[in-house]
């Protein structure tokens, strides 16, 4: 089966066909399995071995590794197609919002109302279980406004920005 994976603003094609996975044209041998009761997944590909925190869904997923913490959209053909013909394709999803992935504490904020920010630009640390989580821009916008403070405990949901698309 064929995604569309958007990264960073960057679209990523992968094929997937039992264990063997082609990102972008290259193959590699790949496994994923749950580790169960938690949002943890653990990734062998080609005999390297990776956990992964993974949360999300319809197609909207939040995806840490070694506390680098992405925001992704996966598409099928077919979402992709259905989308293509309702006239979404292209249009800019920009995130709108940055909601807490996790309650936690925010340690600092990167940003400011009014700033510009790009794909992939470190916006809020977020303490969750002793661990720093940086949350990252989706799509490139402008900040319309912060909504917490340094230092103040937020729930999972929880808006933390608000975004204008650029």
């Amino acid at each position: 089966m064929k995604y569309f994976v958007t990264v960073d603003g960057r679209e990523v094609e992968i094929e997937v066909d039992g264990g063997r996975v082609r990102v972008d044209g290259r193959e590699f041998q790949a496994h994923l399995s749950a580790v169960i009761g938690t949002p943890l997944r653990h990734l062998l590909m080609d005999n390297r071995s990776m956990t992964l925190a993974i949360e999300g869904s319809r197609g909207r997923w939040q995806v840490a590794y070694h506390g680098d913490r992405r925001e992704i959209e996966v598409l099928d053909e077919r979402a992709r197609h259905i989308r293509s013909l309702t006239g979404q394709a292209g249009k800019a999803r920009g995130a709108g919002a940055l909601k807490a992935p996790m309650p936690g504490l925010v340690v600092r904020i990167a940003v400011a109302d009014g700033q510009k920010v790009k794909a992939g630009a470190g916006l809020v640390v977020l303490e969750a279980m002793k661990m720093e989580n940086e949350l990252r821009a989706a799509a490139a916008g402008t900040v319309r406004a912060v909504k917490v403070t340094p230092g103040q405990a937020v729930e999972k949901g929880q808006v933390l920005i608000e975004f204008d698309n650029p």
